[in-house]
């Protein structure tokens, strides 16, 4: 099964209904929820949905939603070696950094995100959710 690692601005799409990158987010989703694909995200990016969420919801909400969403992925750990990596990189944005990282070190064969430019020097191939659906 293909594993995709999904990157924070895509799930956020998805809990936060963001548009016009909702149905994208869904569509892809709906491919992990089938079966058909394995989805990983980054612990960090759990936390920080939680975070984003929280705001237009209450506590309690916001983490029945993460209950819900938790189902879909398999939520890889940000261990220390991703973070010094993260650090010693050329990555303008640091937490791109923890994400690749954490996406190269569980061996993941695509990133999914909106932010393609931010991962320019990725080993790993880096593609839309609208590009992927369409590969």
């Amino acid at each position: 099964m293909e594993k995709v690692f999904v990157d924070t601005n895509v799930v956020i799409d998805l809990l936060a209904k963001r548009e016009p990158f909702y149905r994208d987010a869904q569509q892809l989703f709906t491919l992990s929820d089938q079966k058909q694909i394995q989805l990983q995200i980054s612990s960090l990016t759990f936390a920080n949905a939680y975070y984003s969420i929280a705001k237009h919801y209450k506590a309690v909400d916001a983490k029945k939603f993460l209950l819900k969403f938790k189902v879909l992925v398999k939520i890889l750990p940000l261990e220390e070696k991703a973070i010094e990596l993260a650090l010693a990189s050329d990555f303008s944005d640091f937490e791109d950094g923890l994400q690749y990282f954490v996406a190269m070190d569980f061996q993941s064969d695509i990133i999914i995100t909106r932010n393609k430019k931010d991962f320019k020097n990725s080993k790993i191939p880096v593609l839309t959710a609208g590009e992927y659906l369409i590969k």
